[in-house]
């Protein structure tokens, strides 16, 4: 077992347990209350509890922190195992047990006449059902998406040994709960406890619909014409979507205990062993991309995939390699952004490229490469012009959609859960396997000990599901919409 890992997945979830919106930090201290030390229910803490690690998902997916590393955003400077694609161990049981057990229990509080009365002291009853739907949702889809086939209908009731649903069949069931919670706001008091929105329900409205037009173009390889539809209605939801960097999901560590992960990591615990990968900076450096300024500590990169020795002798003669995010961009209470204007523009390029949409492919591609220098805080004209006439960016020439999702492979970095999904979806750009490895690039995660040790039978049914080359739960084999 790699113990670095460890460590690094646990200092980011320790940095990111208190992360929230800079204006409701108050509302952290409710989390050390015990819903369960009192019959009224505390709905307010399960809320900040369940957001406080959203966080965790950019960084190491719920699960790992490969998905980063699969979708070559960052390199390895040391143990290099995982970027040479030793099989990931990793159980799920802090989500199903964590967040999204309290996101249940407040849908149950607020839908029990018992406690309704009692829950609605946090919020409306309806408000606080619709952000429970809404935040559960993003969970389960990053779980599905890591996975695959995952106990979702029967989950979270308490019951055991539960079948493994079908992607196919939870994928729908998303979409529905998304538009559903969208439109269960009512307007009743404000949710408490809400630490990423402070409870504006407009945001959340648009985080789910910015959400479900995302999962919507992922099924563009496996039935287009459930994602059509499911985009245009999440397009077209009178609440809309995400459009300006100000409405961004994101999540805001609040310092001194609670640091963002990557100060925590670099400033704090002084390790070293991610770096920005050569892949990403010899496209931005080629093309003079000013996001090559933020996206590291220099733009020197590092070659992706290296044996230990071959990582180590690099680093040696390369100290100045770049480390993950330029340090102001890193600092103890830096934004995480969960979902954000430049992702859904660029889907609404992809979605117009290929006839979903009327929209103009041209602007919503120039605007969602703009919302991204905004976001990283790198835009002038002058230079955004000079780089949008480059052969490699210009739609002019060449592959336009290999080139949007070029840019939407930029525009997720470093949110290696959503590249890595995105990527597997596109095949852009066209990633080189670690050399030497004799390994393709991890296609899924396989389920974890825990799911063998206690659901034996079922989960041995859906590992046959994923069987390559005569092995089950393979982390070669192609989930769903993956095909």
């Amino acid at each position: 077992m790699n113990y670095r890992k460890i460590i690094f997945a646990t200092s980011i979830a320790v940095s990111l347990l208190a992360a929230q919106s800079c204006t409701k930090f108050e509302d952290f201290g409710n989390t050390n209350n015990n819903p369960n030390a009192t019959t009224s229910p505390i709905t307010s803490a399960l809320l900040t509890n369940a957001l406080s690690g959203i966080g965790n998902t950019v960084w190491t997916n719920g699960i790992t922190v490969s998905g980063g590393l699969f979708a070559q955003y960052f390199s390895e400077t040391q143990y290099t195992e995982a970027s040479r694609y030793t099989k990931p161990v990793f159980n799920a049981d802090a989500y199903y047990a964590g967040a999204m057990y309290d996101l249940q229990n407040i849908i149950n509080y607020n839908s029990d006449p018992a406690t309704a009365e009692i829950a609605a002291a946090n919020g409306s009853n309806a408000n606080q059902i619709a952000v429970a739907r809404i935040l559960k949702a993003y969970y389960f889809w990053i779980l599905t998406d890591s996975y695959g086939d995952i106990p979702y209908f029967e989950a979270l009731k308490g019951e055991g040994n539960l079948v493994y649903d079908k992607q196919s069949e939870i994928y729908p069931d998303l979409l529905k709960e998304l538009k559903e919670a969208a439109d269960q706001f009512d307007g009743g008091a404000a949710v408490k406890g809400d630490i990423l929105f402070s409870g504006d329900n407009t945001k959340w409205k648009k985080f789910a619909n910015s959400m479900r037009l995302l999962m919507a173009l992922r099924l563009s390889k496996i039935n287009a014409a459930l994602g059509k539809t499911e985009f245009n209605s999440a397009l077209s939801h009178s609440a809309g979507v995400i459009e300006n960097n100000s409405d961004n999901v994101s999540l805001v560590a609040p310092g001194g205990v609670f640091n963002h992960p990557l100060y925590q990591y670099y400033a704090i615990t002084q390790r070293d062993d991610y770096a920005v990968s050569t892949t990403v900076y010899d496209f931005l450096n080629a093309n003079g991309d000013a996001r090559a300024a933020a996206f590291g500590s220099s733009t020197v990169g590092f070659p992706y995939g290296l044996t230990r020795d071959n990582a180590v002798a690099f680093a040696t003669a390369n100290p100045n390699y770049a480390r993950l995010l330029h340090p102001s961009k890193r600092t103890a209470t830096s934004p995480i952004n969960i979902l954000s204007a430049s992702q859904i523009y660029l889907a609404r390029a992809e979605a117009a490229q290929l006839g979903w949409t009327a929209e103009n492919v041209a602007s919503m591609y120039s605007t969602g490469i703009m919302r991204s220098w905004e976001e990283w805080g790198v835009y002038s004209a002058a230079a955004f012009n000079t780089y949008m006439a480059k052969p490699a960016v210009d739609l002019a020439g060449g592959s336009q959609l290999s080139k949007i999702q070029t840019q939407q492979w930029l525009a997720f970095y470093p949110n290696g859960t959503q590249g890595w999904a995105n990527w597997r979806r596109t095949n852009v750009p066209a990633l080189t396997p670690a050399p030497g490895a004799g390994l393709p690039i991890i296609r899924r995660i396989p389920y974890g000990p825990n799911d063998y040790n206690f659901n034996l039978a079922n989960v041995t049914v859906a590992a046959a599901q994923y069987t390559v080359a005569g092995e089950p739960d393979s982390q070669d084999a192609k989930i769903w919409w993956d095909q």
